[in-house]
């Protein structure tokens, strides 16, 4: 699993990793059944402290994206695809908002296409 970290945003790690999981998965990259790394092991690949990742690991799985299967390690959850859904769905969501504050500051349809071609 290929995460990328960048060390000098402000975002914090655990919100990249949990970024980086859900763009895998969007991407049809990390499948469902899928294990990716424990803990520790991304911990130390990233060298971050575990806690940072387990937080991240938290989350997904609260986002029913990974599961933890006890002994035999951390899997993509067989319902990614509803996650990858929903993860679709909340991005047009935000567009949608943005778009009609773009037309509530007076700018009509076609200069926010051109606009957004540049």
């Amino acid at each position: 699993m290929n995460i990328n970290i960048d060390y000098g945003t402000r975002v914090p790690i655990y919100e990249q990793i949990i970024r980086e999981v859900e763009r895998l998965v969007t991407l049809n990259i990390l499948k469902p059944n899928t294990q990716i790394p424990s803990i520790r092991e991304l911990a130390k690949d990233l060298g971050i402290n575990p806690n940072t990742v387990k937080k991240a690991y938290d989350i997904l799985e609260s986002k029913e994206i990974i599961i933890s299967k006890s002994t035999k390690g951390t899997f993509i959850t067989e319902n990614v695809n509803n996650a990858r859904e929903t993860k679709i769905n909340n991005i047009i969501l935000e567009v949608k908002e943005k778009l009609k504050e773009l037309e509530h500051l007076g700018l009509k349809e076609e200069e926010i296409r051109q606009k957004l071609k540049k």
